[in-house]
């Protein structure tokens, strides 16, 4: 059975994070809050994590894994932004949207996209998360935690981990929201056309100018 951390969603225990950033240097997958919906993470240099992360999820290498980052500057360190994108950042980060970048060379290559060489990434605005992310020092890989064959995502954390026990642990900050982020990509904007939204959630596309 998964280790399982309760804590505050807006003064969450830093005590019980360390404990959850020790699993995730040892190769676990934990199920983690977000400001969309709960999502899986995993270390991004961690091959087999990386796996373990596909296979509980029920994705192969050609779906989109995210990176979850502390900030925009962070967030800028691994995918290749221009002036365009960047601004379009600003207005989204932090907030629950992912966009699609063109992967750096600080991203490996198993975890990008096989043939575009892209990335998602967002800035989560929660509190619980942005703590494990400072506290961890670097991205995390993450995607929605949601069950294969399923659409909706998991948003019980004791359900999360009766149904999940090959986590390694769950933190538990109280429901999320059942919408997932918003997707944009931005990687047309580097050829001068616009972003493409490929999936409208929980992020208003409207206070991107979309």
């Amino acid at each position: 059975m998964s280790q399982y951390f309760e804590v505050h969603p807006k003064n969450p225990q830093a005590r019980l994070l360390k404990q959850a950033v020790q699993l995730l240097e040892k190769g676990g997958v934990l199920a983690v809050p977000t400001d969309s919906s709960y999502a899986l993470v995993c270390h991004l240099d961690d091959k087999s994590a990386v796996e373990r992360l596909r296979r509980i999820r029920g994705v192969d290498d050609k779906h989109h894994l995210t990176l979850l980052c502390r900030d925009l500057s962070e967030l800028a360190s691994y995918a290749r932004v221009d002036n365009r994108q960047y601004r379009l950042l600003k207005l989204g980060t932090p907030g629950p949207y992912t966009f699609i970048l063109e992967a750096s060379k600080e991203v490996p290559r198993r975890v990008s996209h096989p043939s575009r060489k892209t990335i998602g990434l967002r800035v989560p605005e929660h509190r619980a998360l942005q703590e494990l992310l400072a506290l961890h020092g670097a991205p995390l890989l993450a995607s929605t935690l949601i069950p294969p064959g399923e659409e909706e995502p998991l948003n019980d954390p004791q359900q999360i981990r009766e149904r999940l026990p090959e986590l390694a642990a769950v933190i538990d900050a109280g429901a999320c929201s059942l919408e997932p982020t918003s997707v944009i990509d931005l990687t047309p904007m580097g050829s001068g056309e616009e972003p493409e939204v490929i999936r409208s959630g929980r992020g208003p596309l409207a206070a991107l100018g979309l």
